[in-house]
């Protein structure tokens, strides 16, 4: 029989399920020793198993696991695996969600047809739950602003980028933070940032560290900051002077970008709308970037003749003064 831990049982969520076995390591039997050593060194794999894959991974059996939980003071496995489970709730959920659909039955045309229909309505609640004060607030903050600094890692960057990207042409200056540099890249930049400056930060679960600490630091240096987040209960929201949240569930991994995507050029063609001269922009940055653009194919299936370098068509220039 294993013996029993002196360790009483959680008091709160905020105990540490890795201190509490190392607490309770020099009176567990070998066997629970192994598999507590399992779990200290891999805290998030453990989280993510069920009964018999943690067994099995340990080199156990369910019962033995089963023991091992009561050991350590807890109900049974379930309990236990609760308890390791909190602070990686959000980014445990796409694991349990993936696996419970993998044991539901379903083609592909089944799973392509429910992410989409996902996709969709994640922009049909990002358009219903518009703030247009919070859509004005966000648009006079950019236009307003001497620099533009946009920011995300992980997923986030690649929105960041796309933000950028259809700002650009409207906006005197506009810098995406999510360089190859990196987080300390990207701190240099903002040391030079001031009050007339705004940090666009994006970051949904699971958060990237980096951006919060980047964006809290923009801040602490009077920068004024903007979140792109899934909601008020995000760190972020938490740092920033403006939040726009933005519904990002997806039933398969951690987020569905279709609804920020769908936000981000909302907010691109707003400003637009609203900058000044920006038809002249819209105009000069599509002549410069013809030469490298390509026709679209005739529908017909004929064969378009080859462009040669004389019949695209070259930028204007200025007569010069004699």
């Amino acid at each position: 029989m294993s013996r029993r831990s002196p360790v009483p049982p959680p008091a709160s969520a905020d105990e540490f399920i890795s201190a509490r076995i190392a607490a309770a390591m020099p009176t567990l039997t070998p066997i629970h020793q192994r598999m507590g050593a399992f779990v200290l060194a891999n805290l998030f794999r453990s989280a993510t198993m069920r009964i018999d894959e943690f067994a099995a991974a340990a080199g156990a059996s369910i019962a033995t696991a089963n023991r091992f939980a009561r050991a350590l003071g807890f109900s049974g496995y379930p309990a236990f695996r609760d308890a390791l489970v909190r602070g990686f709730e959000a980014t445990i959920a796409p694991v349990e969600r993936l696996r419970s659909s993998r044991e539901t039955p379903a083609t592909a045309a089944d799973v392509f047809e429910a992410s989409l229909a996902q996709a969709a309505a994640n922009v049909r609640l990002a358009q219903t739950s518009a703030d247009a004060a919070k859509a004005e607030a966000l648009v006079d903050a950019i236009l307003d602003a001497r620099r533009v600094f946009v920011i995300g890692y992980g997923a986030s960057a690649y929105l960041a980028g796309l933000l950028e990207h259809g700002l650009t042409p409207y906006c005197a200056n506009v810098q995406s933070l999510a360089l190859p540099g990196g987080p300390s890249h990207a701190a240099r930049r903002l040391f030079t940032a001031s009050r007339e400056d705004v940090l666009v930060a994006i970051a949904f679960p699971r958060y990237v560290d980096d951006t919060l600490a980047l964006a809290r630091q923009a801040r602490e240096h009077g920068v004024r900051v903007v979140a792109l987040t899934d909601s008020g209960a995000s760190p972020l929201a938490r740092i920033a002077h403006l939040v726009l949240a933005i519904h990002a569930e997806r039933r398969l991994a951690a987020n569905c970008d279709t609804a920020v995507l769908a936000v981000i050029e909302a907010l691109c063609d707003a400003v637009a709308h609203r900058a000044k001269r920006s038809v002249e922009a819209a105009s000069g940055l599509a002549e410069f970037v013809l030469p490298w653009l390509a026709a679209p194919s005739p529908l017909n299936g004929a064969q378009a003749a080859p462009r040669t370098a004389s019949s695209k068509r070259q930028p204007q220039r200025e007569p010069r003064e004699t």
